[in-house]
């Protein structure tokens, strides 16, 4: 069913989602999780063209823009709410002084 160029295609892109999936999890912070998730769906989708070249069924192309759409939202969505709701300590010069001690 594949070829030689194909399976070595496949090859690489296992060991590229191997790569992801260890990023996903040992990523410290949450934009590289965040990047992680993304790259996932983008193996996804070459996976799945790849299975489309191969067995010559343009369905699952159908299958791979509804991920690539999803996905994008996904990662869009997720940034947003990352910069949006992210605690950080305030720093010490950000403080307000306090009027009743002043020096």
């Amino acid at each position: 069913m594949f070829t030689l160029f194909e399976t070595i295609v496949l090859g690489i892109l296992g060991l590229a989602l191997l790569f992801a999936v260890m990023r996903l999890l040992r990523g410290p912070s949450v934009p590289d999780r965040i990047l992680a998730l993304d790259v996932l769906s983008m193996i996804a989708i070459g996976i799945l063209g790849l299975y489309a070249h191969a067995s010559g069924d343009p369905a699952t192309l159908d299958v791979a823009i509804g991920i690539a759409v999803i996905a994008f939202l996904a990662t869009a969505g997720l940034a947003h709410y990352y910069l949006t709701h992210e605690s950080s300590p305030a720093e010490p010069d950000d403080t307000p002084m306090d009027k009743t001690n002043k020096t």
